[in-house]
């Protein structure tokens, strides 16, 4: 089947989304996350001080990080948490609804279907694919599985999804991503520790616990802990 043409919204993105480096990207939902938490406990406004403090970085960092979704603090005031939380909502697209199909339905993908939080930061995943006959058929908090073969007419049916989660096997995680591209898919949420291979303009965000797990180990064998 042809695949599906990218939403106008998402042909380019603003000059600020494009430039930003990408440790900053990932420090934006540190400070999003501390600027809830102080909203929920009544304090009105933060300083690059406070924040860096709570998140655990540089505050020299926080200021620039901030440069980058135009907040700039103000002096003896700093931040004002309510705006801070808009404006990074709305940057990171928290505040939008992207919609996914999940495609390996075994422990880590079940409790990825389970995981209602994932809405509060704008996912929405409408159904899951197996090859499992015993999982085939069922509903995992009221989202259907299917069977992989269902995977053209699903994707026919819902041409608003673009993002694929991969929890599949490590044997299968190629043939299945060449799979959901060939229906359209053009994001890939990757939690396998294989890098899979895509073609140019497919984005692919890598997440492997298992690599996280052995930077763990490494430290704590190395004494690099810190209490």
């Amino acid at each position: 089947m042809p695949a599906k043409k990218k939403p106008n919204g998402e042909k380019g993105c603003k000059q600020n989304q494009c430039m930003i480096p990408e440790p900053s990207l990932r420090r934006l939902p540190w400070y999003l996350s501390y600027a809830k938490l102080l909203l929920a406990e009544g304090q009105n406004s933060v300083s690059s001080t406070q924040i860096a403090q709570g998140v655990g970085v540089d505050s020299s960092l926080v200021a620039k990080d901030l440069s980058y979704v135009n907040l700039k603090g103000r002096t003896r005031i700093g931040y004002r948490t309510e705006e801070m939380v808009e404006v990074l909502e709305n940057f990171l697209g928290f505040t939008e609804n992207h919609r996914a199909f999940l495609f390996g339905v075994g422990n880590l993908g079940a409790a990825l279907l389970e995981d209602r939080g994932l809405r509060q930061f704008g996912l929405e995943i409408v159904a899951g694919f197996d090859v499992n006959s015993q999982v085939i058929g069922t509903r995992i908090d009221e989202i259907p599985i299917f069977s992989m073969d269902d995977l053209a007419e699903q994707a026919e049916l819902h041409p608003e999804v673009h993002i694929g989660i991969l929890t599949v096997p490590i044997q299968t995680a190629q043939a299945v991503t060449d799979q959901l591209i060939e229906c359209g898919i053009y994001a890939i949420w990757n939690f396998t520790p294989y890098r899979i291979s895509v073609p140019e303009g497919v984005v692919v965000q890598n997440t492997s616990m298992y690599a996280h797990l052995a930077l763990m180990f490494n430290r704590m064998k190395c004494g690099l802990h810190t209490h």
